[in-house]
């Protein structure tokens, strides 16, 4: 197949998955084309199934918004026609649903007899809780939904709040996030350690693009109770609009010594490898790839009973799940998993094999057979 895959280059989840699914596509041997503002941060790989088009949007001064949508609509369909596309999976319903409808329209105009490509939609999260809770978005999110011609989401949270929010015609099929857990396990190598000049102490981790879902200062709170308690470090890898805030906490709290901002890193592995507990107390989270890839690397989790995180973790076999918000609960499990060595041993292992469940091998057959099956349905 020829697969076009719409999707933010950016450091998360969305943009992590459709690297992850492209790079798998192309090695069973499907052609697949990424459009993009860049190059998908996760992609970090040559091959000659893999092709990137960089989306560039003219600006204008009459209009306040560059003209990204618009751009990229008319580079899909360029692609799409020159390239004879099958698929075009578009991450997120606004605007990579929305465009690649509007390139099916730009093809239809210029060439009747054109190829039309079929459209799979992957909602993520934000287009629906977000972008999709505005008002004014609310029925351009409803039209990119209804105009796809499948519709996926990537847990069973999110699929529950599509249709509560918007009635789609189409039939939302569940497609969880995935870990390759031939590249996420726990490393036994330290070298990190010495690099960043840690010593034999537990390590707290955190991955996330620090937006306020994040709630990256109930992290530190939590964090600056653990630290009367037992010797700890805390890692803080992404950045965002939350960082300054919770830097200025972190120094009015006194444990700047403690705390490290490594900002935004590909290779998360090696820190994963000598992490002890990650913490994720989101308001909201429509799957939680990062307490995946976490898992994989056998370190439990300390989340909340939010969006996706009940559905991949057991409490009091993976970690544990509080209510949003519930600092002190969050502690109190957190120092639970860090001084009891032989909990923490068995909820590393039950972490490893859970996270075998969503081998990225067994979801990408999944997306394969979901695309031919809308192909042989034409």
């Amino acid at each position: 197949m020829k697969i076009g895959i719409s999707c933010h280059h950016t450091y998360g989840g969305s943009g992590a998955i459709a690297a992850e699914l492209g790079k798998a596509l192309a090695a069973k041997g499907h052609i697949v084309h990424f459009f993009s503002q860049a190059a998908p941060f996760r992609l970090g790989t040559f091959s000659p199934n893999i092709f990137c088009h960089e989306v560039e949007a003219m600006h204008y001064p009459l209009f306040e918004c560059p003209f990204y949508s618009l751009a990229l609509a008319s580079k899909i369909a360029d692609i799409a026609y020159y390239e004879k596309l099958d698929v075009v999976h578009a991450h997120y319903a606004i605007p990579h649903a929305l465009s690649a409808m509007l390139a099916r329209q730009m093809l239809e105009d210029k060439c009747a007899e054109a190829k039309q490509f079929k459209l799979v939609t992957t909602l993520h999260g934000t287009d629906i809780t977000v972008v999709g809770a505005d008002r004014g978005m609310k029925d351009v999110v409803r039209l990119a939904i209804n105009k796809s011609d499948a519709v996926t989401a990537v847990s069973g949270y999110l699929k529950d709040e599509t249709v509560r929010m918007f009635s789609p015609k189409k039939e939302v099929t569940v497609i969880p996030n995935f870990v390759d857990t031939s590249l996420f396990f726990r490393s036994p190598k330290q070298e990190i350690r010495r690099q960043l000049g840690l010593g034999e102490e537990k390590i707290v981790i955190h991955i996330s693009n620090f937006r306020p879902v994040k709630c990256i200062g109930d992290i530190v709170h939590i964090f600056h109770a653990l630290s009367h308690e037992t010797d700890a470090t805390l890692l803080l890898v992404g950045d965002g609009p939350e960082r300054n805030g919770a830097e200025t906490l972190v120094r009015q709290l006194g444990i700047s010594g403690r705390v490290r901002f490594l900002g935004k890193l590909d290779d998360i592995v090696p820190l994963l490898s000598i992490a002890d507990l990650m913490l994720m107390p989101s308001n909201v989270e429509s799957f939680g790839l990062a307490a995946l890839e976490a898992m994989a690397c056998g370190v439990p989790v300390v989340a909340t009973m939010a969006g996706g995180f009940p559905e991949f973790i057991v409490p009091g076999e993976h970690g544990y799940l509080l209510a949003p918000g519930d600092i002190e609960g969050m502690t109190e499990k957190a120092m639970l998993l860090l001084s009891d060595s032989a909990h923490w041993l068995v909820c590393s292992e039950a972490c490893v094999q859970q996270a075998k469940r969503y081998e990225t091998a067994l979801l990408v057959e999944e997306y394969e057979a979901y695309y031919l099956k809308l192909l042989e349905g034409e």
